[in-house]
């Protein structure tokens, strides 16, 4: 299951923010949407959680169009955004449980499933204690196991480790990546740090709005000439 972007164009006003952006990801690979702040990433995702309205093209989720299928194709994401979305006064358990109920699982379903990712998560000593006891490390994990609840094919993070120290951010990239092979989840991670990025991803460069590059880092860093991405990526964006 995959993301079919098809010549994507957004506008604030008469400034655009994406500019016939086209790509298909590729079913259970993780992917890096990387791209300096003001790209267009977030506007990327705004369009593909239906936060934005489509103005130009059409987004395919699993073979489904946001235009013409939006609740059969929604039903295929899950999604953690940059800025925290927890309940910070329920605890980690009910945070799930009220997550699975807006996605209509009946509660036998949401206690099996709860269960299952705070056990994957390494979350289950925590599980009653209440989200804001938890340092940021932690509620991205809490955000990640609720994203999957309902049993999504994609997985979509938007800046995911903003404001986690070095180690917190190492371990979810690590943990996200470890899901892409056990569940076959097909991940976009979007950020601007190029550290979280390796060479054998399946990087998309996404700058002024305007997909620059699209395909497998060491492919990428063959083309410009370079031996690695930073290099690659501060030749194509001009970035410093």
């Amino acid at each position: 299951m995959t993301i079919d972007a098809r010549n994507i164009g957004f506008r604030y006003g008469e400034q655009p923010v994406l500019k016939e952006v086209s790509f298909t990801l590729t079913a259970g690979r993780f992917h890096a949407l990387l791209g300096p702040n003001g790209a267009g990433k977030s506007t990327l995702f705004g369009l593909l959680t239906r936060l934005l309205a489509l103005q130009q093209g059409d987004l395919l989720l699993a073979g489904r169009s946001l235009k013409q299928h939006p609740a059969e194709a929604m039903r295929q994401l899950g999604v953690v955004f940059q800025q925290n979305a927890l309940d910070l006064d329920l605890t980690v358990r009910q945070n799930l449980h009220y997550h699975a109920a807006l996605h209509g699982l009946s509660r036998r379903t949401a206690r099996a499933r709860s269960q299952r990712e705070l056990e994957r998560f390494g979350l289950l000593e925590r599980a009653d204690d209440a989200v804001r006891q938890l340092n940021g490390g932690h509620r991205r994990r809490v955000e990640i196991a609720r994203a999957l609840l309902h049993q999504p094919s994609i997985l979509l993070l938007d800046e995911a480790t903003a404001g986690l120290d070095i180690a917190s951010r190492n371990a979810l990239n690590s943990h996200v990546r470890d899901l892409c092979a056990q569940d076959g989840l097909t991940v976009l991670w979007a950020t601007h740090l190029i550290e979280e990025v390796r060479n054998d991803d399946r990087v998309l460069i996404l700058h002024r709005g305007q997909l620059l590059a699209d395909g497998d880092g060491h492919r990428l860093c063959a083309e410009q000439g370079s031996g690695d991405l930073a290099t690659t990526f501060h030749t194509l964006t001009g970035a410093g």
